[in-house]
Parts: structure tokens; sequence; C-alpha cells
């Protein structure tokens, strides 16, 4: 069983000391890797770099940076991740990114970068580095949420893997059905990568209901129901949370699925708990 867990960079002291905390609780049950995200066009990639440094000093856990496509040059891409190979880094999570519509000067910033999508990143750091790096991409298995059509998504993930990627992490998702479907659909096209399901877990309501409107993950209606009704109890919002994400892992973790990344939120729990039980 591999487990990994997602952070993104602290903003504050108190945040990098609140990580560093959370690196060594993670820590424990030995995690296959760390990821780190990384901003679009500069919002936090310097952050990302520093966040990765401060890990790397702290953990003997491998650390897998994400590098978005857009607005990126081939210089830029290279020169960062020369400095990963300088730190031992040896994979990377290979996203496509959301442009942001404000704080740039320019509209269209994909035009102001090498690379219009994830494959193309792929393929050139595949070629690049000679298959150095353990290179991850996402996966949607309900859809993408800027995508037109399902058979649009599964087209540009089967690109992505014919480029070189080595796995995937999906996108978060609460319907089990939806991830099992997914794998299969895209075996037909001859995919043979690992496809590890992304978890998130349920804290938070009004996050929960932005971030999935955001990522175009569906909520089932009998989780919302129920989750209203703890709207305002925080604690029997987070123990019905942490049941059904659980019980959720346990399904996939039946349907014969052993590797799970974790959205952690830069929290030990319940990641570590929910971890624990199906380990």
């Amino acid at each position: 069983m591999n487990i990994s867990f997602e952070f993104f960079p602290a903003r504050t002291e108190h945040g990098e000391k609140a990580l560093k905390e959370v690196q060594k609780e993670l820590s424990a049950i030995k995690p296959e890797f760390f990821s780190v995200t990384f901003g679009a066009l500069g919002s936090s990639q310097d952050a990302t770099f520093e966040t990765i440094v401060n890990l790397l000093k702290n953990t003997n856990v491998p650390i897998s940076p994400h590098l978005t496509c857009v607005g990126i040059k081939k210089s830029q891409a290279t020169d960062l991740l020369d400095k990963y190979v300088e730190l031992g880094v040896n994979r990377v999570m290979v996203l496509k990114g959301d442009t942001p519509t404000v704080r740039f000067p320019y509209k269209n910033s994909r035009d102001k970068g090498d690379f219009h999508f994830a494959n193309e990143m792929v393929e050139f750091i595949k070629e690049q580095y000679k298959g150095y790096f353990h290179i991850q991409v996402g996966a949607f298995p309900e859809k993408h949420p800027q995508s037109k059509c399902f058979a649009n998504d599964m087209e540009f993930f089967v690109n992505k893997v014919n480029s070189g990627a080595n796995s995937a992490v999906t996108q978060y998702f609460y319907n089990v059905d939806a991830y099992f479907r997914f794998v299969d659909e895209v075996q037909k096209f001859g995919v043979d990568i690992p496809i590890v399901p992304g978890i998130m877990p349920i804290t938070n309501y009004e996050e929960l209901i932005r971030f999935s409107k955001i990522a175009g993950a569906e909520i089932p209606s009998w989780i919302i129901n129920r989750l209203k009704i703890y709207r305002d109890d925080k604690e029997s919002l987070k123990a019905f949370g942490q049941e059904v994400v659980s019980e959720m892992c346990l399904k996939l973790k039946a349907g014969g699925v052993k590797d799970f990344h974790f959205y952690s939120m830069n929290r030990t729990e319940p990641v570590l708990s929910i971890a624990q039980n199906i380990i």
C-alpha cells in the first residue's frame, strides 16, 4: 500500500512552522512521497521551490513538485528542473494549470509560454532529462471543469500517457463507480500506468462546496443533505466527513486500489487517521 500527501506553500512564518510539524507527523507512516502545489505564472512558484527546499531538510520522504505549463517557457522549465536535479528530486507532477484572470498584464497568458497542454511538457521533460524524472499527470474521473465532453477528457489523458507519463493522480471524487469506470475506459486505449485516486477530506461545508464548483467534482446529494444538517456543528461534520471518506477508501481498496494520494490541506488530520485505516 502506497500513501502520499499533497501540501501547498505556506504564506506566513506561522504557516511554515505548522507545515513542518504536519510533515513530521505524516512522515511517521512512511509515505511514498509528498507533493507541493505550484501557482500559475509566478504567483507561488518561488514559494513552491522554497517549500521543497525546507521539506528536504527535515525528511527523507521523496518530494514531488507540481509544475504547471501555462505561461511557462522551455528555458524557465529547464532552469527549475535543473535545480530540482541538483536537489536530488526525481519526481514531478505536470499539470496544465489555470490561467489567472488578475494581477497579470496580458489576457491570453498561454500565448506567452511554450506549452499549451500538459502532454507537451511531459514530452519535453521526458526527452530533455532522458527518463530521470518520474512524471505524474492529472486525471479526471468525472470530467475536467473546462472540458466540453468526457470523450475529450479521455483523449487528452491518453495523450499525456503516450507522451511519457509514468503515473497519474485523479481529481478528488466521492463516487467510487466514476473512478473504476474511468480506469476501465482508458485501459481500453492501452493505458497501463497507475491511476492513483486523489482523496479530499471533508471538514468544512462551505470550503467543500466552493472547491468542488471550481474543480468540477460532484458531491452526491445524500452527502450534501447530511452536511447541511451539521453545517453549524463542526465536530459532527468532521466525524461524518471522516466516516464518509474512510468508507470510500475501503471500497477503493476492496476494488484493488493499492495507492492513495491525500490532499492534506496542510493539516495532519483527518488524512492521517484515514490513511492509517487503510494501510
